[in-house]
């Protein structure tokens, strides 16, 4: 028996209303079917525009999409995020969807530290141990000891998105969504982030994302998913 994808997408289409221009529908996504399988990593393609992060905001129910099915297997269940109630998809963000985008989204006066090691508590780690594996990613990816009792709303831009994929690797869940992981990184980082972003996979993770430069591409995806732009403007 053929192992099922931890994510099945079918006929998924997206609009916006754009009430401040009389009503004018933008159809984002149209017809986009795709699968996703443990321990591969898929890279989503296609020009400025296609979609691409509407699409991972769909997956991860933050957009509500107009027509298919976005179904996630985990622990022998099915669930369709297309039509899953707010306090279903909100169970899979703390136990099957990871996501990582290029903003990191904090409450202020939160130390860094806890940010990072809050997921892996919520899943059940020890404190102490989650704590820790929290001050070892940070350190690998070069966040200094002296920021980490600090609110990351203080660092640079490109310490944030460190703490940001620090805080997603901490607690990876068997489907992992990636926007452009790597956009505001020095070389040295980046490697380092590719590198844990490798390592997910390695331990049967699924991993889908948004890589734009193609050197990074070519380093991590197994393959790539090409997300065609859909026709964009209609009547309402």
């Amino acid at each position: 028996m053929s192992i099922p994808p931890v994510l099945s997408v079918r006929k998924l289409s997206k609009r916006f209303t754009l009430h401040h221009q009389g009503g004018t529908v933008l159809n984002v996504l149209d017809g986009v079917d795709m699968d996703v399988h443990a321990g591969e990593i898929a890279a989503l393609t296609g020009p400025s525009g296609a979609g691409k992060s509407s699409l991972l905001k769909a997956i991860y129910g933050t957009y509500r999409v107009n027509g298919g099915s976005i179904i996630v297997n985990h622990d022998g269940f099915e669930t369709d995020i297309a039509t899953a109630e707010p306090r279903v998809i909100a169970a899979l963000r703390s136990n099957t969807i990871g996501y990582v985008s290029q903003f990191l989204r904090v409450i202020p006066r939160v130390s860094a530290l806890d940010i990072v090691a809050e997921p892996a508590i919520e899943m059940g780690m020890a404190r102490d141990a989650a704590l820790e594996r929290a001050r070892t990613l940070l350190a690998a990816l070069r966040i200094p000891d002296h920021l980490l009792s600090l609110s990351p709303l203080t660092f640079s831009g490109g310490e944030q998105q460190r703490v940001n994929i620090a805080r997603a690797v901490a607690a990876s869940r068997p489907l992992m969504l990636f926007d452009e992981p790597t956009a505001s990184l020095d070389p040295v980082n980046r490697a380092t982030v590719l590198g844990m972003i490798g390592e997910l996979r390695e331990a049967g993770t699924a991993v889908l994302g948004i890589f734009h430069d193609p050197a990074d591409r070519k380093t991590l995806a197994t393959r790539d998913i090409s997300i065609t732009p859909a026709r964009k403007l209609t009547d309402a």
